[in-house]
C-alpha cells in the first residue's frame, strides 16, 4: 500500500469513529496553527481576506473554515479527500452560507477550478506527497496569494524532522480508541523552503512552536509562504560589449591532497613550497575541471571531477588586482607525484600536517588554514566563504 493510501485509510476510520462518537469540535474564537489554544498567531497570517475565495486543505470537521467565514467574511472552500470527514462537515455545518465543502483529491479539484486568492493547511499537507501537492497549489492560487502551513517538527517520541524528502511512519492518536497508522512527510524547515522555492513560492516567515509543557517533545513549524508571480518561458539577455573590459582578477585552484604522510607539496622554481593548483582556463568548464587539469598537469596524478570536494573562495587583493582563490579537497587520485617537464613546481613531497614546511606560499597557506583553522600558519588575511554541500557537489 502506498503512503497515501494508507493515510487516506487512516483517515477514513478516523472519521467514522468519530461520526460514532458524535463528536464535533467546536469552532473556534481564534484561528489556531498549532493543537494548543493560545500558541502562536491567529487568522491575520493570511492577510485580507474579506470576500476573498480561500481554500481550506484537509477540512475535515470544517470548523476552521466555518470561524473564517463567520468571523472574517471569507469565501472559504473546505477541500477533504476522506468520505467520512466530508460527512462529519457536512452534517455540522452546511446550512453555514459563504462556506462549500468539497469530498476530492487536491490536487485533482485544482486542476479544474478558479485559483484561489490564499490558501492553508493545519496539520494536513504534509499527508500529502509535496511533489504532487505542491505543483498543484502553485497553479491553483493566484500570483501572490499567501500559502499557510501548519506541520509537525518533533514528535512525541522526539524525532525531529528528516532532511530528505521521503515519507516515516507517524500515528494519530484518539482518546478512546486505538492509534491509526499513517506515513506522513515530516520535513525539516529548509527542506520545505527548498521544495516552496522550486514549486513557485517564496518563503516569507518560518516559526517553531514548541508543546506549553517543556517536557512534551513536540514542536510544531508554521510556513508563511506566498505565490510567485508568473514569469515569461524565457528570460531575455543582452550581449557583452565588444570591447573587452580591463583586466582586475585573477582566479586559481588550489588542491589539498592528505595522504597517508601528510600534505602533499611541490617546491616552485622561486623556492615556495606550494600545494598542486593554478590558474582557471577559458576551457575549463568548471573549479572541479580546472583542478583535476591542474592536477595532471603538475603532478602526472590522474583524477576524476567527483573526486573533487570545493572547499570555498578566498578573496584578496595584491597590488590592485583582485584575487579569487577556490579550495579543494581531491579524495582519490591514481599514480605518484612527480615533476613534470616545463612546469615550474616540482619536487613532489608529502609533509606532516604537525610538521609543515617555512616558505609556504601564500595562496597555498590561505587554502590550508581555511580548511583546518586550527593550524599555525601565518599568512596575510584573506576573506573565506565556505561553498554549502550543494555547491560542493556541482
Amino acid at each position: 500500500m502506498s503512503p497515501e493510501d494508507t493515510n487516506t485509510r487512516a483517515w477514513h476510520i478516523y472519521g467514522q469513529r468519530q461520526l460514532a462518537h458524535a463528536y464535533t469540535p467546536p469552532v473556534p474564537a481564534r484561528l489556531g496553527w498549532t493543537p494548543w489554544e493560545g500558541i502562536g498567531p491567529g487568522a491575520e497570517v493570511l492577510g485580507e481576506i474579506t470576500g476573498r475565495r480561500v481554500l481550506d486543505i484537509g477540512s475535515g470537521a470544517g470548523h476552521h473554515a466555518v470561524h473564517l467565514a463567520q468571523a472574517h467574511g471569507a469565501l472559504v472552500t473546505g477541500i477533504e479527500l476522506s468520505p467520512t470527514q466530508h460527512e462529519r462537515a457536512v452534517s455540522a455545518h452546511a446550512d453555514v452560507s459563504d462556506v462549500a465543502f468539497v469530498q476530492a483529491d487536491v490536487t485533482e479539484y485544482l486542476a479544474e477550478t478558479e485559483p484561489f486568492d490564499a490558501a492553508y493547511a493545519i496539520g494536513s499537507l504534509a499527508f500529502i506527497d509535496p511533489h504532487r501537492s505542491l505543483p498543484a497549489l502553485r497553479d491553483g492560487l493566484r500570483p501572490g496569494a499567501p500559502l499557510i502551513l501548519s506541520l509537525l517538527h518533533t514528535d512525541l517520541h522526539g524525532r525531529g524532522p528528516s532532511t530528505e524528502v521521503s515519507p516515516r511512519e507517524q500515528t494519530i492518536l484518539l482518546r478512546d480508541d486505538p492509534p491509526l497508522p499513517t506515513q506522513m512527510w515530516v520535513l525539516a524547515p529548509q527542506l520545505w523552503e527548498e521544495l516552496l522555492t522550486e514549486y513557485g513560492f517564496r518563503v516569507e516567515a518560518v516559526d517553531l512552536f514548541p508543546h506549553p509543557d517543556e517536557n512534551v517533545t513536540v514542536i510544531q513549524q508554521l510556513l508563511r509562504a506566498r505565490r510567485l508571480p508568473d514569469r515569461p518561458a524565457r528570460v531575455s539577455s543582452r550581449p557583452r560589449g565588444t570591447r573587452a573590459p580591463a583586466a582586475h582578477a585573477a582566479v586559481g585552484v588550489g588542491a589539498i591532497l592528505l595522504g597517508r604522510q601528510g600534505i602533499l607539496l611541490g617546491r616552485h622554481r622561486r623556492g615556495t613550497l606550494e600545494l598542486p593548483g593554478g590558474s582557471v582556463e577559458a576551457a575549463d568548464g568548471s573549479f572541479e575541471d580546472a583542478v583535476v587539469r591542474e592536477l595532471a598537469e603538475e603532478t602526472g596524478l590522474i583524477a576524476r571531477t567527483g573526486d573533487v570536494e570545493l572547499l570555498g573562495t578566498l578573496v584578496d587583493h595584491v597590488e590592485g588586482v583582485l584575487r579569487i582563490t577556490v579550495g579543494a579537497r581531491v579524495h582519490t587520485w591514481q599514480g605518484q607525484p612527480t615533476t613534470q617537464p616545463d612546469e615550474s613546481v616540482g619536487d613532489w613531497a608529502w609533509y606532516s600536517l604537525d610538521q609543515l614546511p617555512n616558505g609556504l606560499f601564500v595562496c597555498s597557506a590561505q587554502i590550508l588554514t581555511s580548511w583546518r583553522p586550527g593550524l599555525s600558519i601565518d599568512h596575510p588575511p584573506a576573506h573565506f566563504t565556505a561553498f554549502t554541500p550543494t555547491q560542493q557537489r556541482r
